[in-house]
């Protein structure tokens, strides 16, 4: 077998030559040449298909991170041996050249550019020539893009919190700031009890801590690093995965290699958790849209969140509150429809998986926005005591009689029955319940004091 492999060296060795000659094999940036279609293709890929297959639209805001895991690899590549010194330095300097076009707005993308990672190794290669078809040995576009996905989401996860803190501090400063405020209390959105302004607005600073908590929780899952699994199976020359993770800030790598390409559980976890802050959302703007409203009017909107009628010219309509409410529905539906597609699809990578990132994007994007507007109308609106102040009235202490009389050892299913009683008692007589004396609350049960009326 070595002799018939010595024997035939020579001629392996012209074929490669022969192919170096051939343009639209091994140039790739070559009129026509598509980094993801081999030597195995022959025929012209339908036009349609190509706009169909292409995802380069939405996974070019993953450039930087493309550029990263790309850079960190190189040198994983270098450790082995594949690449000299010199060669790593090179696709160091080209690559980090491309990034300047990213940023600077330059980068030119070109037929053939199909996602992220082959408009960045084809301008790459541009720049450092044949070198630049290096990068790409043991790696497959399976691990690179769910790689790219990972340190874009750990970077967004990281901007998310940011802002949900900054809205749980501005909940909690005018919380401060506004005890005095004494309001109604709702269930079933009918009177109940009375409670403090401020207390309302800590109930949704410790739902948005939950979510901040769901997102450091979620984070360790997140940063974990897949690059070096190859398509599927392994990494064929060696490279050193642990180092090529820490290179890249992950706490650690994905140890089965099937699972690596495959999963995209740390993404439904991602929209899971937003569907979720968003629902707090939309709490927070549907009890607003209601204490906003002339027949409440607990509170004040700031113009800058509100607008008005093409037509009626007095109104005043809280769109900010609506938007953030209607776009909770977007939100679950990107989580549904994910799931959905998730589900059907066999282990490891299936192209179906493709379709992981228009949804993860998008509602990151909305809830980003979101958080922001919901801080901006909070930290804007004015409360009206005068208004929570006139709805408060004594039917919602009727719980208060009842107390009283469990305080004086009545049992609290009996106390419950008779402050209801107390209650009827009123209405019957068209009074408040201040009306009733404390011979008329005795009427009603005995252990009624003076101090009840």
């Amino acid at each position: 077998f070595a002799h018939g492999r010595a024997a035939a060296a020579p001629a392996l060795q012209a074929q490669r030559r022969s192919m170096s000659d051939t343009p639209d094999v091994s140039s790739v940036s070559s009129v026509g040449f598509r980094l993801s279609r081999s030597g195995r293709f022959s025929g012209e890929t339908d036009p349609l298909m190509e706009q169909f297959n292409a995802s380069i639209g939405y996974d070019k805001r993953m450039w930087r991170q493309d550029i990263n895991g790309s850079i960190a690899y190189a040198s994983a590549l270098g450790r082995t041996g594949l690449l000299t010194a010199e060669e790593v330095a090179k696709l160091h300097e080209g690559l980090k050249a491309v990034a300047k076009e990213w940023e600077e707005g330059k980068f030119e993308l070109k037929a053939g550019d199909e996602d992220i990672h082959t408009a960045n190794e084809r301008r790459l290669t541009e720049i450092v020539g044949a070198v630049g078809g290096k990068l790409h040995t043991g790696r497959s576009r399976n691990d690179q893009v769910v790689t790219d996905v990972r340190l874009w989401m750990r970077d967004e996860i990281k901007e998310l919190q940011g802002h949900l803190r900054g809205l749980i501090r501005t909940a909690v400063e005018r919380a401060e700031a506004e005890q005095d405020y004494i309001m109604p209390g709702y269930t079933h959105l009918q009177r109940a009890q009375p409670i403090r302004w401020s207390h309302w607005l800590l109930c949704y600073a410790w739902q948005w801590k939950r979510d901040v908590e769901r997102l450091e929780e979620m984070e360790k899952r997140v940063n974990l690093c897949p690059l070096g699994v190859g398509a599927l199976s392994g990494h064929p020359f060696g490279v050193d995965r642990h180092t090529l993770a820490s290179d890249l800030g992950f706490g650690g790598i994905m140890m089965n290699s099937l699972d690596a390409v495959g999963d995209r559980e740390f993404i439904l976890e991602f929209l899971w958790a937003s569907s979720v802050t968003m629902l707090h959302m939309s709490r927070l703007a549907e009890d607003l849209i209601l204490y906003s409203s002339a027949e409440f009017g607990f509170v004040h909107l700031a113009d800058a969140y509100s607008t008005g009628s093409s037509l009626m010219p007095q109104k005043k309509n809280p769109d900010a509150l609506e938007l953030l409410r209607g776009k909770s529905g977007r939100v679950i539906g990107q989580t549904i429809g994910l799931m959905t597609t998730v589900k059907g699809t066999p282990s490891t990578y299936n192209k179906d998986l493709q379709e992981d990132k228009e949804p993860l994007f998008d509602a990151a994007d909305t809830l980003r926005a979101c958080v922001q507007i919901a801080d901006g109308v909070l930290a804007t609106l004015k409360p009206n005591g005068d208004k929570m102040q006139a709805a408060l009235d004594l039917p919602m202490l009727a719980t208060d009689l009842s107390d009283h009389l469990v305080r004086k050892g009545v049992p609290f299913r009996e106390a419950h029955h008779v402050a209801g009683a107390v209650v009827k008692e009123a209405e019957d007589r068209n009074c408040t319940l201040d009306k009733l004396t404390g011979d008329d609350l005795r009427k009603i049960h005995p252990l009624f004091g003076d101090d009840a009326a």
